[in-house]
């Protein structure tokens, strides 16, 4: 049996404040994780609950204290992209409330046979279903075209044409395959970047962690599913730690709701679609200052929510603001 990991939810009051559980209720947590949101829901109202994740150790570590919920929390091993078909599946076809922490789990980074942390030696891997291709895969088939724009383009890293040539540099001597060896290269090619208050490799191991998953495309997906399933008065509550992640959410609840339209440059007023979603908030919720100062975690979080109307999903549009994305032949089943 894989044993429990300790994890501190973050913003667990605000989320289920925005979420507001009710007796007999259907609600998707769609990060399953650790289970932190699943428990609260569960223990605030008399309802049921489909926690999905993609990791199947999560799914495991929480068998055993899901048996204290049976017949009301049921685990998916699926990525919340997925969700309405795995809910038709299971006879659900409208739920009132779905819940999204995302970025990497705190579990995840904590452990080193994951990959996805340079803080500790391991396998450079950082996919979150354990599958490939993976990070080191990426790292000795990418050029260094391809690199820079992933570490840019997913990362904001500045430095990402120096850092993607002394990759290419130092895998032409040896194979790159740890966490430990990628986080010695990246931080010897940004010379000065110790002085700064984050890790020189941060943001390159968060672009291949975010590329890898496809984080930002599962969650437009995510978000479209969540607007399908809801019922009237069904609740959306994100809880976004990446600027990317939150511009996604942010534009995707601006355009679907009123007022936050009017100004499209796409469609006259008139012409606009009615309004799926109201605001539950006006602008982002951040965690109060005691949360930060014991959890570290939740100083970047930023929560967005919404309430759906009975007006019909708005049509699929843009991209929501997401990075035009990046394709790689052998990631998409090529050689």
């Amino acid at each position: 049996m894989i044993a429990a990991v300790p994890h501190k939810p973050v913003m667990l009051k605000e989320v289920i404040a925005a979420l507001a559980p009710k007796k007999g209720g259907v609600y998707v947590d769609a990060t399953f994780g650790a289970g932190g949101y699943s428990r609260a829901i569960l223990n605030a109202a008399d309802c049921i609950v489909y926690g999905f994740d993609r990791d199947p150790t999560a799914i495991e570590r929480a068998k055993e204290w899901a048996k204290e919920f049976a017949g009301r929390l049921f685990l998916i091993n699926r990525p919340f992209a997925e969700m309405r078909e795995a809910l038709a599946e299971e006879g659900v076809e409208m739920v009132d409330g779905v819940v999204f922490d995302l970025g990497v789990s705190s579990m995840q980074l904590d452990e080193a046979e994951r990959g996805f942390s340079f803080r500790f030696e391991g396998p450079l891997s950082m996919r979150m279903d354990g599958g490939k291709p993976d990070a080191a895969d990426v790292i000795a088939r990418a050029d260094a075209h391809d690199l820079a724009t992933i570490f840019r383009r997913y990362g904001e890293e500045n430095r990402a044409n120096a850092i993607a040539r002394a990759i290419i540099r130092e895998r032409d001597n040896a194979p790159i395959t740890t966490t430990a060896a990628l986080a010695s290269i990246i931080e010897k090619a940004t010379p000065g970047a110790a002085r700064h208050k984050i890790h020189p490799a941060t943001r390159s191991f968060q672009a291949l962690r975010i590329f890898v998953n496809d984080e930002l495309g599962q969650l437009i997906a995510g978000l479209r599913a969540a607007e399908r399933l809801l019922r009237p008065a069904g609740r959306l509550v994100v809880v976004a730690f990446h600027s990317l992640e939150d511009r996604i959410v942010k534009r995707f609840l601006a355009g679907r709701t009123e007022g936050k339209r009017a100004g499209s440059r796409h469609l006259p007023p008139e012409d606009l679609p009615p309004a799926s979603f109201e605001l539950l908030y006006p602008r982002a919720v951040e965690p109060a200052e005691q949360e930060t100062a014991e959890n570290p975690r939740a100083r970047s979080a930023k929560l967005r929510a919404g309430v759906r109307t009975e007006a019909p999903p708005a049509p699929d549009g843009d991209a929501l603001g997401a990075p035009k994305e990046i394709r790689l032949s052998f990631m998409h089943g090529g050689k």
